[in-house]
């Protein structure tokens, strides 16, 4: 055995089982690429990701922690969301949130997004 190394046996992991999910398609309109980590809170994502934020309020990449999702210039991809745990509390990232990700909170998340140019799309 390594020092740090974790041995997980032959048992099947489901990572977030029983979360509320959701899936959106994401498109980066930016001129470079755009990686986004696994417990960023994606509604704050790159202001050149295209994609319908008020759905993904309150939500993070459906991935592995310290795993990300990168977006080539021009390119869409469809996304799986997971709810953010515990209080749903986000502070930091681009600032648009900095509290509570409750239902309440989002109009005022929308407008500093809005007003600072970040590009969204609605879900069909």
């Amino acid at each position: 055995m390594k020092p740090g190394e974790v041995i997980c046996g032959n048992t099947p992991r489901i990572l977030n089982q029983g979360q509320e999910t959701r899936c959106l398609s994401v498109e980066n309109r930016g001129s470079r690429p755009i990686q986004v980590g696994s417990h960023f809170h994606f509604f704050e994502a790159n202001r050149f990701l295209a994609f319908d934020r008020q759905a993904a309020f309150g939500f993070r990449p459906d991935l592995p922690s310290g795993a990300a999702i990168r977006f080539e210039p021009g390119e869409r991809k469809e996304v799986h969301l997971v709810r953010i745990g515990g209080k749903g509390a986000v502070f930091g990232l681009n600032r648009l949130t900095d509290g509570q990700t409750h239902p309440d909170s989002l109009p005022r998340a929308l407008d500093k997004a809005r007003s600072a140019g970040f590009l969204e799309e609605q879900s069909a």
